[in-house]
This record gives C-alpha cells, sequence and structure tokens, in this order.
C-alpha cells in the first residue's frame, strides 16, 4: 500500500501553490524548480488539479496556477481522488480475481473487511484534512493528527552493547 508519485507530487505541487495564498499562482517552471519536479510532469499534473477543479489557470504577467478555492476549503482526500484515487474500493476483489473471473474468497473473505476497515480509517483523516492544515511544520502536524488517530512517535534507533565489553 504506497501513494503513487502522481498522488504524492501532485499533492506537494497544490501545497506550493496554497503557500503563496488564496489569490496568489506561480507557474509551473517555478513549481518545477521550488519541487524538483520535471516541468513536464508539473505540467501533467496541473492539468489533472485544473480537470478536477483544484486549481486554476491565471493569465498576464502574474499569471500562472492558482487555487480554485481557499486553501481551508480543499480537502486532501478530495486532492488523492482527483489525483489517482482510492485504497481500495468495491470493485477491487472483481479487478483482482487471479485466474477465475470471480475472486474464490468473493462470499467469505475476511481480507476484504481489512481493506474496508482501513478505507473507512483513511476516509477519516483525509476527509477532516485542508490544505491550510498541510501548511503547518510536521510537528504542529503530528500534534493535530494526534487527536484523529493515534501516532506513535518515530522509533528512535538502539545500539546493542555486547555485555563482555561493558567489564
Amino acid at each position: 500500500m504506497k501513494l503513487t508519485s502522481q498522488e504524492e507530487y501532485g499533492l506537494r505541487c497544490l501545497l506550493r501553490i496554497a503557500r503563496e495564498g488564496d489569490s496568489g499562482s506561480l507557474t509551473i517552471p517555478k513549481i518545477s524548480e521550488k519541487e524538483g519536479i520535471s516541468n513536464f510532469y508539473v505540467a501533467k499534473l496541473m492539468r489533472i488539479l485544473r480537470r478536477g477543479g483544484l486549481v486554476r489557470s491565471v493569465r498576464g504577467q502574474a499569471g500562472g496556477y492558482g487555487l480554485a478555492r481557499p486553501a481551508d476549503q480543499i480537502v486532501v482526500g478530495e486532492a488523492l481522488a482527483v489525483l489517482g484515487g482510492r485504497l481500495y474500493d468495491p470493485g477491487f476483489c472483481g479487478e483482482h480475481a487471479g485466474s477465475e473471473s470471480l475472486c474464490t474468497n468473493s462470499v467469505d473473505c475476511s481480507v476484504r473487511s481489512l481493506w474496508r476497515a482501513v478505507q473507512h480509517v483513511i476516509d477519516q483523516v483525509l476527509s477532516r484534512t485542508t490544505l491550510k492544515d498541510l501548511l503547518s511544520n510536521e510537528q504542529q502536524m503530528t500534534s493535530w493528527t494526534g487527536h484523529l488517530v493515534k501516532v506513535s512517535p518515530a522509533p528512535v534507533a538502539s545500539v546493542k552493547v555486547p555485555l563482555d565489553s561493558l567489564e
């Protein structure tokens, strides 16, 4: 279960534009430079985001791309759906039936229950998170997400010291 590069980079482009404020805009070359993504790929992402109603193209000397709505009105779940989709949707089982036309576990599938539950939790978090929320720093965001789900701090690397070296 991984985010696609399209979802990751598309979200990064949206955040880059959001940093310019509700009325600001950025050109494709500027977004490309700031995010380290090729102009070609940024152009592709901007087309997808524009068609999805998340960004608008701005003409003129101060042109480029701006947010179609204020950052606090763009939900991350909506952005990810425009960019790629969901981890699990009801058609999943039909698409992953193996060599059979119908999955051999379609009548009683514990894995399907797991994916539904995971998708439900993901949807809950993503539907409550806006681009404005993501403009926070990592520490603030970790604290904020803590009220949605229990988030453990990153593990600290441990060093194993042989007992005989302690003598």
